[in-house]
């Protein structure tokens, strides 16, 4: 399905025929993120995501960079995470020497102009004040500060506006720098290939040797001993709640336990939270379980948009759920749907050659091993109920509850007594 090789500069790639479709990804992937930042600087690595796309010395301009990719009907566009930053470009299998061109260009030309930094400031702000403004998208960066704390994956992604107003130029690119090296990168092309490919990616991606080796983050190991609050008091009609608890890394045994868990719980809308909370109490129009993971710590978080009214019940309804899985574990026919239920979403993701470019490059960046498909589904198919009611056990408890609610609430006292399980 796939070959892994590495270039002579260190420069790691994956390249994954799909001879089934005409398109292309190329997907570019770079470890580095938020948690790599200090406070003087967070933010950095969301800052030089939108200072790739703003002009390198062939393409010189935004708009230079975007003609040509419209010009073909290219997909395209950039992401930062916590722990790494990604650029891709889908394209016309036709096209995809101009996508190589175009990432290459950007990943190692771009000119971090001074003009571009200081109207960028503005754009980020303004990302900042639409997340801020939006309930349902702040939420997350909320949560993953009750539970991280002040750790840099407790720090929001685009940081905060009074570093964004005062990051200098030479400071955004000696991180960029310091990061954006050859051994440091992933590059990822998935669909319609053939035997010149390899060939390809070494004349874009080729660049000058850089020594070194990839920067460590600090690591985190949470030890949660009570009941973690955070209010965002905010003047809503529906409050927001996050409500979970610290997890597993990558490299745990029990994940997959905790992934099938977290379907039971609220992957879909015939999981138990969805039937309980929404369908037979009317608590709720949207509620949902999923599991986010990193190097070395993840978590369980269950998301629900709720009446402020209703909401001490809401929360009490929530815990009781959480309860009943931890006493009791799930059934075999539950254990069999979940399973059933990741199966069909994985295999329908690989009909898509950005899925499978995204899928491959990131088990390879931040597990360090790729599982074929038919790999994954057995890690599937091999957990069992006693495992997932040990994952149950290991992770819902009461002093590891975090809750975040956004809404007009200013007292966390109102709410620390109903945190129990």
């Amino acid at each position: 399905m796939f070959k892994k090789t590495k270039l002579k500069n260190g420069l790691k790639v994956i390249l994954s025929p799909l001879q089934e479709t005409k398109a292309v990804t190329v997907l570019v992937l770079v470890k580095v993120g938020s948690r790599y930042e200090t406070r003087k600087i967070n933010g950095a690595s969301h800052f030089v995501e939108h200072l790739m796309f703003k002009g390198t010395k062939k393409r010189p301009t935004a708009l230079s960079i975007t003609k040509e990719l419209d010009g073909v009907g290219a997909d395209y566009n950039a992401f930062t995470s916590k722990d790494h930053t990604g650029y891709y470009i889908k394209v016309n299998h036709e096209h995809m020497q101009l996508a190589l061109d175009i990432l290459s260009d950007m990943i190692f030309n771009s000119t971090f102009s001074d003009k571009e930094i200081e109207r960028e400031r503005g754009v980020i702000i303004e990302e900042i004040n639409m997340y801020e403004d939006n309930p349902m998208m702040f939420l997350e960066d909320l949560f993953e500060e009750t539970v991280y704390g002040g750790h840099p994956l407790g720090w929001n992604i685009s940081g905060p506006k009074e570093v964004i107003r005062k990051v200098t130029r030479q400071d955004l690119f000696n991180y960029y720098k310091k990061h954006y090296r050859p051994y440091n990168i992933l590059v990822s092309v998935a669909g319609r290939i053939d035997g010149k490919i390899l060939s390809l990616v070494d004349k874009y991606f080729n660049v000058q040797k850089v020594a070194g080796q990839m920067e460590k983050y600090q690591s985190i190991k949470v030890r949660q001993q009570q009941p973690q609050i955070k209010l965002k008091n905010k003047k809503t009609e529906q409050v927001q709640l996050a409500l979970g608890f610290p997890a597993y890394s990558y490299f745990d045994k029990q994940l997959y336990s905790l992934y099938l868990l977290s379907v039971i719980l609220g992957g879909n809308m015939s999981s138990r939270l969805f039937t309980s909370i929404r369908e037979q109490k009317g608590l709720c129009y949207f509620i949902r379980a999923g599991v986010s993971v990193y190097e070395d710590t993840g978590h369980l978080m269950i998301q629900a948009g709720l009446d402020k009214l209703r909401l001490k019940i809401a929360i009490k309804e929530i815990l009781n759920e959480l309860k009943k899985v931890r006493q009791d574990g799930v059934t075999a026919d539950e254990l069999h749907k979940a399973k059933e239920f990741l199966k069909g979403k994985f295999i329908l993701d690989l009909e898509a050659c950005d899925h499978v470019a995204s899928w491959l490059a990131k088990q390879e960046l931040l597990r360090k091993r790729i599982l074929t498909p038919s790999q994954q589904i057995k890690k599937i198919e091999s957990i069992t109920q006693s495992g997932i009611k040990q994952a149950a056990r290991e992770i819902i408890k009461t002093k590891k509850i975090n809750l975040s609610l956004i809404g007009p609430f200013k007292n966390s006292a109102d709410f620390r007594s109903i945190l129990k399980i």
